[in-house]
């Protein structure tokens, strides 16, 4: 079941706390029913972000740990999944990958690794159909169109197509799904000297955000910016994708967003975003936007091409977030996003990446802080999430049963941190960072070819 380089994190009172949390959780989304009785609930339909597969991964992983209800768990995971596909038949949705129908085809391809379902057919036993060919159509016909308009960032653009052709890496539709991608961005970027972005106009904010930059904006947010390109555009070089492209633009890109360093202060030195002609303010310490985040995939991208100077840049970050005091992190809640676990997965990553027990003893406060948010009674096993609602663009708390901000993703973030199954699902957050002496694995397949398994995962 486990991953001869991963190891719990957690032990004693503080790993049965973890358990605890773990049933508590997965007994509450078992029972969670969209347009349930709590008040002011979240609920992103079937998406992998908010909505069923997001639950579907949390129950796909706690099967995957064994132990009591890991057959329940395994047959809710397929449930949740099975009824997902089947809205896509029926349901509206946009080819992102943490809310449309990119995501739950990306489920698909992990999961069906993940359960083992990958015996190789007998001879003159037919292969089961692949249900993801028709995504993988129409990712290529919408990446088939130069002069790219849309997104170009993980949750709703161009690296998130790219995510998910990884998962399916390395099928054919998934090389060239990774070849347009790499493509689109190149014609996107800009480029000045020896560094590269990427800009995002106004017309591409939300109206919270285009009040706040007016102009447009430079990300170096995970979730937005230019720290997943460099990821996505490391794994790229890594295979062999459009190495005349993709390594010039990785090697600019991380070359401008070091340069966007603030000088050392407490807290973040990495700003959100970089809008033209404003003096940039430092970040909240996060997987999203922050340090954390940078120094994740940053490293991500040195250990998948090899780059000591860039890993020792991303250690010097990662030391510097993980050796700041609480109450300068910005965090309000628990979530993988911008919250508690999200902080204390990351730096269990890095940790177990690194070796180095300053991480250890940082993911070890933010698991506690993160258990101390939650109450008795009310959200989703005690957890809720600080995030603006529908009806009210200010913050406020409501139960959240997803993977990015709710229960769902910490109940993964304490799997990952009592037991030894390696968290593969945080390939979706672009920090899925190999030890020393391994190279990242882009795709379930390649994880299975590693340990001996069969590849022909069950899909559909």
């Amino acid at each position: 079941m486990g991953s001869r380089h991963w190891r719990p994190l957690l032990e004693g009172d503080l790993a049965a706390q973890a358990w605890e949390t773990v049933g508590a959780i997965a007994q509450a989304l078992e029972s969670w029913s969209p347009g349930g009785p709590e008040a002011g609930q979240r609920e992103d339909g079937v998406s992998i972000g908010g909505g069923a597969t997001g639950r579907a991964l949390f129950h796909g992983y706690l099967a995957h740990a064994g132990g009591p209800g890991a057959e329940r768990h395994a047959a809710r995971a397929e449930q949740l999944l099975e009824e997902a596909i089947e809205a896509l038949a029926t349901t509206p949705l946009l080819p992102t990958l943490y809310s449309g129908f990119t995501g739950v085809a990306w489920a698909v391809e992990h999961l069906g690794g993940l359960a083992g379902d990958s015996e190789e057919p007998e001879a003159g036993e037919a292969e089961e159909e692949d249900m993801n060919e028709e995504i993988d159509e129409a990712l290529l016909t919408a990446l088939g169109r130069s002069s790219w308009l849309g997104d170009y960032d993980l949750i709703s653009g161009l690296v998130g197509f790219g995510v998910y052709a990884l998962e399916r890496f390395p099928r054919p539709s998934a090389v060239r799904c990774l070849e347009a991608v790499v493509d689109r961005l190149d014609e996107s970027a800009e480029k000045n000297g020896q560094e590269v972005t990427w800009f995002t106009p106004p017309e591409m904010l939300t109206s919270i955000n285009r009040e706040r930059t007016p102009h447009g904006y430079y990300n170096l947010g995970v979730a937005h910016g230019v720290p997943g390109v460099i990821a996505l555009l490391a794994d790229a070089c890594r295979l062999g994708i459009r190495q005349d492209r993709a390594r010039p633009l990785l090697e600019g890109a991380v070359r401008w967003l070091v340069a966007q360093h603030l000088g050392e202060r407490r807290g973040a030195c990495y700003p959100s975003w970089v809008e033209p002609g404003i003096e940039p303010q430092p970040s909240r310490l996060a997987w999203c936007y922050g340090d954390p985040g940078i120094a994740a995939t940053l490293l991500y991208a040195a250990r998948a091409i090899g780059m000591g100077e860039w890993e020792s840049t991303s250690l010097a970050i990662a030391t510097h977030a993980a050796s700041s005091a609480p109450e300068y992190a910005g965090v309000r809640d628990a979530g993988l996003c911008h919250g508690a676990f999200g902080l204390a997965h990351l730096y269990n990553r890095i940790y177990q990446a690194a070796g180095d027990e300053l991480f250890a003893d940082a993911a070890r406060l933010w698991y506690r802080l993160g258990l101390e948010m939650r109450r008795p009674e009310g959200g989703v096993a005690g957890f809720e999430a600080w995030l603006p609602s529908r009806e009210n663009p200010q913050s406020g708390w409501s139960p959240d049963p997803g993977f990015l901000t709710g229960a769902a993703g910490v109940g993964l973030a304490l799997l990952a941190a009592v037991t030894p199954v390696e968290p593969e699902w945080d390939r979706l957050l672009m920090v899925a960072i190999p030890p020393r002496g391994v190279v990242p694995a882009a795709s379930r397949a390649e994880s299975a070819r590693r340990h001996g398994k069969s590849t022909n995962a069950k899909r559909g």
